[in-house]
């Protein structure tokens, strides 16, 4: 699906849904700019756009319909016989998390921006790309005026779209909290591990992602105004502290492992202690029943009138005995 939109310099809706046929033109006007959204097109929609219409490098193509594991920016100023006019290539990820999957699902968005142009590719649908676009089409705070600050406008709003996810994995961690320090099974082990996992596919996102937005934050692209550099700053800052929330997140979870290990540590020994309780407590009856098993003839106690009961009472007064030296010492 192709969304395309050409705005006006005082960021007012100029015209929408353009005919590919169309863009050169509006491309050559110096008072409007161009933003074309690509939403899981087709083959033939991503060739127009990407080859025909706006005649890209093949290797930033390439990255943008192949799947990026790491967000990366790259910048391309045409050579002898190219046909693009100067861009940044962008690759960047949106995430979410899932409580009920326990899992981080990641979806790539990719940037193409120019003086006068923004071409976004992206294969689900975003929150982020909906937002600004409601945004741009009502003229809020006047985005819509060059694709540098739409550019920005995205990348805000898809790093706010981190702390929700944060908040639900933030939750899902103090849970586990309490299952390991209240009743830690082997289930309560799988989830940390999990999102153990998961956390630190976070941080791999948010590193490589950290370092694209620091170089905008630094200024060091001609493309964005040099006026729009704080706002990059500000994303940054937001990403940063989102990458130093996920370094907490990943020291929690590792005290959490290790109260699990603890508290399955002492359940054993607990488990342990009884056992043993146990064997010693009952250590004088099998002392005795072991000794007048043998039954040997010439043992004095069998032809004793009363040498049930007294094997039954001293195997009771030994076993009581040692039942109350352990009390004393509290072992129990």
């Amino acid at each position: 699906m192709i969304r395309s939109f050409a705005f006006t310099t005082q960021g007012k809706l100029h015209s929408k849904d353009i005919e590919p046929f169309l863009m050169p033109t509006l491309l050559a006007d110096t008072n409007l700019f161009l933003w074309v959204d690509l939403e899981s097109p087709t083959t033939t929609e991503w060739k127009s756009v990407l080859e025909q219409i706006f005649h890209f490098h093949p290797l930033s193509i390439e990255d943008c319909v192949s799947p990026s594991p790491s967000p990366k920016v790259e910048e391309y100023s045409p050579k002898e016989g190219d046909l693009f006019t100067p861009y940044l290539f962008m690759v960047i990820h949106a995430v979410d998390y899932s409580r009920k999957d326990g899992c981080f699902a990641t979806s790539e968005l990719d940037f193409f921006l120019g003086k006068n142009f923004l071409v976004t590719f992206h294969e689900k649908a975003l929150r982020s790309v909906s937002t600004v676009e409601e945004r741009a089409l009502n003229g809020t705070m006047g985005i819509a005026r060059a694709p540098d600050r739409v550019a920005h406008s995205l990348l805000d709003t898809l790093v706010d779209n981190y702390k929700p996810a944060l908040d639900e994995l933030g939750l899902e961690i103090a849970e586990l909290e309490q299952e390991a320090l209240q009743k830690p099974t082997q289930q309560t082990l799988n989830r940390i591990l999990q999102v153990k996992k998961e956390v630190l596919h976070l941080r791999q996102i948010i590193g490589p992602q950290r370092e694209v937005l620091g170089k905008f934050a630094a200024g060091d692209f001609k493309l964005v105004r040099p006026h729009l550099t704080p706002y990059f700053r500000d994303v940054y800052d937001a990403i940063f502290h989102i990458g130093e929330l996920a370094h907490t997140y990943t020291d929690s979870l590792t005290g959490i492992l290790q109260v699990y290990l603890n508290m399955s540590s002492n359940q054993t020994g607990e488990v342990v202690k009884l056992l043993t309780l146990i064997t010693v407590i009952t250590t004088p009856l099998m002392m005795i029943g072991t000794w007048y098993g043998m039954n040997f003839k010439d043992m004095p106690e069998l032809e004793y009138q009363h040498a049930y009961p007294f094997a039954v009472g001293i195997t009771a007064l030994a076993t009581l005995a040692t039942y109350l030296y352990f009390k004393k010492r509290k072992w129990f």
